[in-house]
């Protein structure tokens, strides 16, 4: 009967205090998920009443959607130039806040503020940035690459949109790699340098390899906000020149809001979620087991 009690008492607790998490998380993520992986089996609009079910036919005719392929092969070119990048840039912010450098405190809050804008607000600022001033000081300096907006042309527009990922996102990278910096013992760096090793020696083989926890989470995040980024990619580029910059968010909104092909595009939302979380969890697991082996 005791056991009984205490059962009831432990779920009445459960229930107390995560129940609610419990539901939101199932009201907000699971159930839309659901539903919206039943969508893929209809003709729906997005408007009309009826979701005429199609079957097989929506993942048929993905297969056959060019623009699809394209946006995402150009999403995945921008998720491995920018993950490398803002990584590297995060972990060299790291050490430097983490070394011997007056005001760490004002730099560290200085590096991290650009994450805490928004995307749409951080597009429209970079806009101005390219299209304006970037231009302005090309002109009167005579630097012929900044005398013409980055944002007229395909390349350099697509190269803007990396330098603005990587501008927003080192910053909070950077609190994860520093968490991991002085996780390190400073024992054992201490006693590296007194065996004769300098201070890259001692980074390159005693602190990265003990900090592998936070590359596994800085890679994870990087690529899943990397391969769903949508708002940045309208605010900055809106998709142009000539449709371009279109990431693979964009092109399944567009596909489903503005052509009103509801049910097309939330299959192409399932598969953009299916390549992402297989990329993002396999190299979780694959840093997990080295993290185990260091």
């Amino acid at each position: 009967m005791n056991k009984k009690n205490e059962s009831l008492k432990n779920t009445g607790l459960f229930l107390a205090f995560a129940g609610p998490a419990v539901f939101a998380f199932m009201a907000v993520v699971i159930i839309p998920f659901l539903y919206g992986f039943y969508l893929t089996f209809t003709s729906w609009d997005g408007l009309s009443k009826s979701k005429p079910f199609v079957g097989l036919a929506n993942y048929a005719e993905l297969f056959k959607d060019t623009g699809f392929w394209q946006a995402l092969g150009l999403t995945l070119i921008y998720v491995v130039v920018s993950v490398v990048l803002v990584n590297v840039v995060a972990f060299l912010l790291a050490l430097l806040v983490t070394g011997k450098l007056r005001g760490k405190k004002f730099f560290r809050a200085g590096f991290f503020v650009p994450n805490l804008i928004g995307g749409i607000v951080l597009g429209y600022i970079w806009q101005f940035i390219f299209k304006t001033i970037l231009v302005y000081i090309g002109k009167n300096a005579g630097i012929g690459f900044l005398s013409k907006s980055w944002l007229s042309s395909p390349v350099p527009a697509f190269i803007a949109l990396i330098i603005v990922t990587v501008w927003q996102l080192s910053g909070y990278m950077m609190l994860i790699y520093i968490a991991g910096l002085t996780s390190v013992s400073a024992d054992l760096r201490e006693a590296a340098k007194i065996d004769g090793c300098t201070e890259s020696q001692v980074t390159r083989s005693i602190v990265i390899p003990l900090m592998r926890s936070s590359f596994t989470i800085c890679l994870f995040l990087t690529i899943t906000r990397c391969f769903m980024v949508y708002d940045l990619n309208l605010a900055l580029t809106e998709g142009g020149p000539f449709g371009s910059t279109v990431m693979a968010a964009m092109y399944v909104y567009n596909k489903a809001f503005v052509t009103k092909s509801y049910g097309p595009g939330q299959t192409e939302a399932v598969i953009l979620f299916l390549f992402t979380a297989i990329i993002a969890v396999s190299q979780a697991v694959m840093n997990k087991r080295k993290e185990v082996e260091a």
